[in-house]
């Protein structure tokens, strides 16, 4: 049996059987990861373009759209270029760097949605101080811890995983390098034990942040509740709610594929799984937090609009040389 040494490359899962499945998966797949370059990549420029959006909220969800165009582009690019050359492969250098960036952006997005939400606690609870405790530098500090402590957890849990020795194979029953799917390779359980114990130390962690952010987002209900004007608690749950749905949808999904039992577990439930956490946040994103929120919607079609004003005008003086 091949060990950790051995091993040139992994075989990824096949999403399809049929060479026209895989065209189709092929279509599907980029039509989802444009659509978050565009959703994502809007809101970026949007918020970095108007000043009316240099809030400490707004920088949040920059950071956030970063992070969720670098996880995407971790996974999808990959799984499309197996679906349209037939192949299953990827290198052990390339799994190697999937395993780190994904964990990278995803350690850090969450990381991220902690402090959004104590960023949410400080604005409605505390809106007295707010412009004292989340200035530009505390804000500019906790980005950076948000996006240092996904670059320290990912290199613990990626030096981990593939110090341990494999010999059960090189297939990966997943799209992507998936940490769960590469352990189940492993021959020594020692090693894996070490690796399983290190992942419940994450998850005590990640349980701790998420206990946080129930116990902020419950002092928040109450102050909004106590607000006396309609439109007042409206607003007030309007900014809240988007980032209570992006929130829940990560943590849920994200859990139950790296805790759940492995009597549930088999290709087709994983596969699922990890779409929901891995694909479909950083899809959602931009539509979650635009739908409700005036001034992003605002800056998004004056964007919109500038952009379909410069596009014209490029077109007409092209047509005038003409």
């Amino acid at each position: 049996m091949p060990n950790s040494s051995s091993i040139s490359e992994f075989l990824l899962l096949a999403l399809a059987d049929t060479r026209q499945l895989q065209l189709l998966h092929f279509w599907l797949l980029l039509g989802i990861y444009l659509a978050a370059l565009l959703g994502n990549g809007l809101i970026s420029t949007a918020i970095a373009c108007d000043h009316r959006l240099h809030t400490p909220m707004y920088f949040f969800l920059l950071n956030l759209a970063l992070l969720d165009l670098g996880c995407i582009s971790t996974t999808l690019p990959k799984a499309m270029a197996n679906a349209l050359w037939d192949t299953t492969a990827i290198s052990y250098a390339a799994c190697v760097a999937q395993v780190f960036f994904f964990l990278f952006f995803l350690s850090a997005e969450y990381s991220l949605l902690t402090i959004m939400s104590y960023d949410r606690y400080v604005a409605i609870c505390k809106p007295l101080h707010y412009g004292t405790l989340m200035d530009s530098r505390a804000c500019a500090t906790m980005a950076t811890a948000a996006w240092g402590s996904g670059l320290l957890y990912s290199l613990l849990h990626t030096a981990s995983v593939f110090s341990v020795p494999l010999c059960q194979g090189n297939a990966v029953d997943q799209f992507f390098c998936e940490i769960p799917q590469i352990l189940r390779l492993s021959c020594s359980e020692s090693e894996f034990l070490r690796e399983l114990g290190l992942l419940s130390t994450s998850a005590f962690i990640g349980v701790g942040c998420f206990v946080f952010i129930v116990v902020s987002y419950v002092q928040l209900f109450r102050a909004v509740l106590r607000i006396p004007s309609e439109q007042g608690r409206h607003k007030a749950f309007s900014t809240c709610l988007p980032h209570l749905v992006v929130l829940s949808l990560f943590v849920s999904t994200a859990m139950f594929a790296y805790l759940k039992p492995h009597s549930i577990s088999s290709p087709p439930v994983d596969l699922v799984v990890a779409v929901l956490y891995a694909v479909v946040p950083p899809v959602m994103n931009p539509l979650i937090y635009s739908m409700r929120n005036k001034e992003l919607k605002v800056a998004l079609s004056e964007l919109l609009n500038k952009c379909v004003s410069k596009a014209m005008n490029c077109s007409y003086f092209s047509v005038r040389h003409l």
